[in-house]
């Protein structure tokens, strides 16, 4: 019972996941688009997370924790670039 309601879980996050690629090369806005690709990093994380729990494993916990860090750290440096057209701002001596 808990397998099937997994593997339920994981086609609903691959369907989620096709639906944010077609949002992010349709995608109307630059917004859009990362919003679209912060929702892909979340799902991949899920996805990755019920693979451990389906294979009985903690192996994958690692690569949880780096794509989850990877995800955060993309969102925040697109929303700052498009906030203010720079991610990284350097002091210039004037």
């Amino acid at each position: 019972m808990i397998e099937t309601m997994l593997f339920t879980a994981l086609t609903l996050f691959g369907i989620a996941i096709a639906i944010a690629l077609f949002r992010i090369v349709i995608g109307p806005s630059l917004p859009d688009r990362v919003v679209a690709l912060d929702m892909i990093g979340v799902n991949l994380v899920s996805g990755i997370a019920i693979i451990s729990v389906l294979l009985g494993t903690k192996s994958f916990l690692e690569v949880i924790l780096i794509l989850a860090i990877l995800a955060f750290i993309s969102t925040i440096a697109f929303s700052k670039y498009i906030e203010r057209g720079v991610i990284i701002e350097r002091k210039r001596d004037s």
